[in-house]
């Protein structure tokens, strides 16, 4: 299958290297050739403030939108997909719903660590199948520089949906999507869309949505200002996962009792019925997560933490950070029962942990009450962030 270095991969030659790529456990394999392509959608994205304080977007800007600045004489880009739909995540989800919820795909282990070997395996393909260098391809899982969901539509893996995901016609919106760009010039694949758009203008969001409009209609704290646009600072996923600090206090309720990330505007969607099992070489399941009741993520340590989410994306979260959503759940939850351990949570070390924890027991124990169980609180409290908390209009 070897093809002359620098040649055109094509035909025969090209969907060898698909077959032997998807042999290492993608279960979606499609190019894409990287050429111009006109980004002014980011630009605004980021101009309009829908990062957030995700500052890491704004200085890789440049990149996104130009591969040659992540890899010199780029001319592909190779586009994988793992499936992670599983029935036994949903089920056991929905059987305990006095539980906290959990992102889907929180419910394994971080698929950053289960899927890179899948990449560097890759990588040693493309050495031995098409005489490329190590230093002729860089991959990336949802890590890099690269604007995966763009070149993923233009690749015909899926379609750039309302709510700003890839859909899949086959897999829905479970798809974990990785990239690897390669110098080696690989015959394109077709875009869904059968009148290819110009090369300089970008696949536009709901291509096959038709009228559907649920993914908007459904999100709990409204943020998508418009079709195929998120604006972070509205968004659960955000809140919950990126925001190290307070979380704004006219999007709490809206959380209900999502503790990590949120699935909604992915549920909601007609093309999830096409959906099916993936193969799950590149996974490892964590669905004991689900199993996790409320009143045991609020008496977490740091060692127990550490034991419970070992290996998953959970741990980047940090204890703080999962305490502060927990506070948030068991605070719309309208459980009177946690609160002994959401007044203890409102002297923890963490300012962070405290301000959210007083938020929670004013909501579930009331103005009077929460104010009697807090006191020994409030007396201790010099934190601007906590004491406005007591203060706070509920």
């Amino acid at each position: 299958m070897t093809a002359p270095a620098g040649g055109l991969l094509a035909g025969a030659a090209r969907e060898t290297l698909r077959e032997k790529l998807r042999a290492l456990g993608f279960d979606e394999v499609r190019f894409a050739r990287v050429g111009p392509g006109r980004e002014d959608s980011l630009r605004e994205w980021l101009a309009a403030g829908h990062h957030a304080d995700m500052a890491w977007m704004e200085r890789t800007a440049e990149k996104r939108m130009n591969p040659d600045l992540v890899l010199a004489g780029a001319r592909s880009v190779i586009l994988l997909g793992v499936n992670y739909w599983s029935e036994a995540s949903i089920e056991n989800q929905e059987s305990r719903i006095e539980n906290p919820k959990w992102a889907r795909y929180a419910l394994h282990e971080d698929y950053h660590d289960t899927i890179k070997p899948g990449l560097a395996a890759a990588g040693r393909l493309l050495e031995q199948e098409c005489g490329a260098a190590e230093t002729d391809y860089r991959y990336y899982v949802d890590t890099g520089p690269v604007l995966e969901r763009g070149w993923a539509a233009r690749s015909g893996l899926g379609f750039r949906g309302k709510n700003g995901m890839l859909i899949s016609r086959t897999h829905g919106n479970w798809l974990f999507l990785a990239s690897i760009l390669v110098r080696q010039e690989i015959e394109p694949d077709a875009p869904l869309r059968k009148k290819p758009l110009p090369p300089a203008e970008a696949e536009p969001a709901g291509l096959l949505c038709g009228k559907c409009t649920r993914c908007l209609d459904a999100c709990p704290t409204q943020a998508f200002p418009r079709p195929g646009v998120v604006d972070a600072r509205r968004c659960i996923s955000y809140q919950t996962i990126e925001n190290k600090g307070i979380i704004p206090r006219e999007l709490r309720t809206g959380i209900g009792t999502r503790i990590y990330g949120c699935d909604v505007c992915l549920e909601v969607c007609p093309w999830n019925r096409f959906a099916q099992e993936g193969r799950r070489v590149l996974l490892s399941s964590r669905h004991d997560l689900a199993e996790r009741g409320l009143a045991e993520i609020l008496a977490l340590t740091p060692v127990r933490f550490a034991e419970v989410f070992k290996k998953t994306a959970v741990k980047r979260l940090k204890l703080t950070g999962l305490l502060r959503n927990a506070c948030v759940v068991a605070g719309n939850s309208g459980d009177r029962a946690l609160l002994p351990e959401l007044v203890g949570l409102a002297v923890h070390e963490a300012p962070v942990v405290r301000a959210h924890a007083v938020w929670a027991v004013r909501r579930l124990a009331g103005e009077s009450p929460a104010s009697r169980l807090l006191q020994e609180a409030r007396a201790k409290e010099t934190e601007a962030s906590v004491l406005a908390e007591y203060s706070a209009d509920l």
